[in-house]
């Protein structure tokens, strides 16, 4: 009887030394498999309708510019429609180069006066030889007065509002949009349940070695 409660306990106390080395290890991977922070673009490039030569936006002259555009399309996820407008219903086109390190990076065109609201085509073929899935999307409702205000030869436009599809003005803060901010929180609330499963792995041994000693005891 004494051997094979011994046993037990050396079948259970094997079990959850496993699981915490486990979860250890699961918790040091994803770590080490978290992303490099994204560098801020460095400028954008416009080329498109009434413009006799590209609208180049450096970040180190115009950052406030550039940061109005990269707004206009870097909230777009990863999966758009299949099939956008008709070709007359689009309007003017513009395509947006966006650069990073004084490398092109990624590209969108963008139809700011797209029938139904406006609209961005992210193609599937990327400067920087990604390949995301192409699709559209519904623009931000600014877009129009964005590119306007930036230099695009646009007619002003005062019915802009505020939300709706694609956005409008940004009402949740930037941060709560930040992905490295997302990431530190996942990585906090890993570290939390790794403490939290090995307090449960000492509890657990604590009792395993109390059981022991009383066995121990009422055998003797």
């Amino acid at each position: 009887m004494v051997r094979k409660v011994r046993r037990l306990l050396t079948v259970v106390g094997g079990a959850v030394v496993a699981l915490a080395c486990s979860l250890t290890l699961a918790g040091t991977a994803v770590a080490q498999a978290a992303p490099k922070p994204k560098l801020a673009p460095a400028g954008v490039d416009i080329t498109g309708d009434r413009l006799d030569q590209p609208l180049r936006l450096r970040a180190d002259t115009r950052p406030a510019e550039v940061t109005m555009v990269v707004d206009q399309v870097q909230w777009l996820g990863t999966t758009g429609q299949l099939r956008g407008p008709a070709a007359k219903d689009l309007g003017p086109k513009y395509t947006v180069v966006v650069l990073v390190a004084d490398s092109p990076k990624h590209t969108y065109d963008l139809f700011p006066l797209a029938k139904g609201g406006p609209r961005v085509y992210r193609p599937a073929k990327q400067p920087d030889l990604s390949h995301p899935r192409a699709g559209w999307f519904f623009g931000r409702l600014n877009m129009s007065e964005t590119l306007r205000a930036v230099g695009v030869p646009l007619e002003p436009r005062f019915d802009t509002l505020s939300g709706g599809i694609g956005g409008g003005e940004r009402v949740l803060p930037e941060e709560a949009l930040d992905p490295g901010q997302d990431l530190d929180t996942a990585l906090g609330e890993l570290q939390r349940l790794l403490l939290l499963n090995v307090g449960v792995v000492l509890v657990i041994t604590v009792g395993l070695a109390g059981i022991a000693l009383l066995v121990r005891r009422r055998t003797r």
